[in-house]
């Protein structure tokens, strides 16, 4: 395993002698996360890499866990992909997945067994106290953030894992400094071959870990929409796989999408505007509609599905129940409970986000225009009976 050192000290170094006129300012906010951050990051990373190297030592059977019919949900972000992850979650007798416990705080095999000892003990002599302790911690904590549902114990995307190597997206999120970084927005046809087998190689050792340590007789299950542009690689590595890509009306992903990684990134800098990163995401998007798209239809598979984010919300049960036969999970009594329980917790999930895409300089004939050829496909509502009204839209968040 890799671990990118020179996108780390760069990230460091930017961060403290050259943000000036950047969103990621030395203002006090930015300065007491990055003193927390490092403090807490550092040592914590070099536990989590004693502990990657005592997988080796004591559990190097890991190496060899096989990864049968994973499934992947990939899209755009805000486009649904939570709800279908949480929801496959629930049927926890087939599938599982890396939670944000599992990603952040233990990895590897040693740390999850660490913890599964610990868990035994607290259920026979202290009667669940410390889950309790957790549970009651959690939803003071991460309970609080309304424009993603998160939890430690919930399952999260595992683009995250990534941080562990320094080498993804998601470390943009902490530290905008784009120039740094190498282009992820679109990995298969900017990476170079190697920089791809590494960080790829890391991602599936990190799958195996979780699977060896939680009995490995599960379906994985993972929705990546940081993965779209990586579909090519991640068919390589896993050549069982089960892709599901999820496609959802442009003219509320694009808005949604804008707001979210904006608020993302405003937990850790400090920027003076409202609104970043516009041309980013705009590349972004088209190339996560199109190029995953353009793959699959050159692909043709019974592995693959496009699913049009309107008939999930619409009618989830039926859809679940044709993908579970096509890509050949096994029947599960009582999903339609599962499928309610799910409905139910995303109906109570109030975002706190509230935003339109004229405010963030769009027009929604600029949205159509932009993603002409995706209205066309998938026959996504223009919306325009709404024009005179436009000014008044509050485009809902999804996720």
């Amino acid at each position: 395993m890799h671990y990118n050192f020179r996108l780390f000290w760069r990230t460091f170094y930017r961060s403290f002698f050259a943000s000036k006129n950047t969103p990621a300012r030395l203002t006090r906010k930015r300065l007491i996360f990055l003193l927390l951050f490092y403090l807490v990051w550092i040592p914590g990373s070099l536990l989590h890499w004693f502990c990657f190297w005592l997988d080796d030592l004591l559990f190097p059977a890991y190496k060899d866990q096989p990864i049968e019919k994973p499934l992947f949900i990939l899209g755009n972000l805000r486009s649904g992909s939570t709800f279908l992850h949480r929801l496959l979650s629930r049927d926890s007798g087939t599938f599982t997945s890396l939670t944000t416990w599992d990603i952040y705080l233990t990895p590897s095999v040693t740390q999850k067994k660490i913890t599964q000892f610990v868990s035994r003990l607290d259920n026979k002599y202290l009667g669940g106290f410390l889950h309790r302790v957790l549970y009651a911690f959690d939803r003071a904590t991460l309970g609080k953030i309304k424009i993603h549902p998160i939890s430690f114990f919930q399952p999260e995307e595992d683009e995250n894992i990534h941080l562990h190597i320094w080498d993804g997206y998601f470390v943009t999120f902490l530290f905008p400094f784009m120039d740094e970084f190498p282009n992820y927005q679109h990995f298969d046809e900017a990476l170079a071959p190697e920089h791809k087998r590494r960080i790829m190689t890391f991602y599936k050792s990190m799958l195996q870990r979780h699977l060896y340590a939680t009995g490995g007789k599960k379906y994985f299950v993972a929705k990546n929409p940081a993965f779209s542009p990586k579909i090519e690689t991640l068919v390589e590595f896993f050549p069982d796989a089960r892709i599901i890509y999820l496609a959802r009306n442009p003219l509320d992903m694009l808005p949604s999408t804008i707001s979210w990684i904006n608020y993302a990134r405003r937990q850790f800098t400090d920027p003076k505007e409202t609104w970043l990163y516009i041309d980013e995401i705009v590349d972004l998007t088209q190339h996560w509609y199109r190029y995953p798209l353009r793959y699959l239809d050159t692909h043709p598979s019974p592995r693959h599905l496009i699913l049009n984010y309107d008939d999930l919300i619409q009618r989830p049960e039926a859809v679940i129940r044709k993908f579970y036969e096509q890509f050949g999970y096994p029947d599960k009594p009582g999903l339609e409970l599962l499928v309610d329980e799910a409905v139910k917790e995303t109906l109570t999930f109030r975002s706190d986000h509230s935003y339109s895409y004229e405010e963030m300089g769009f027009t929604r004939e600029q949205i159509v225009e932009l993603y002409a050829d995706i209205f066309e496909r998938f026959g996504f509502d223009k919306r325009e009976h709404e024009a005179a009204q436009v000014k008044a839209a509050r485009i809902p968040a999804a996720d």
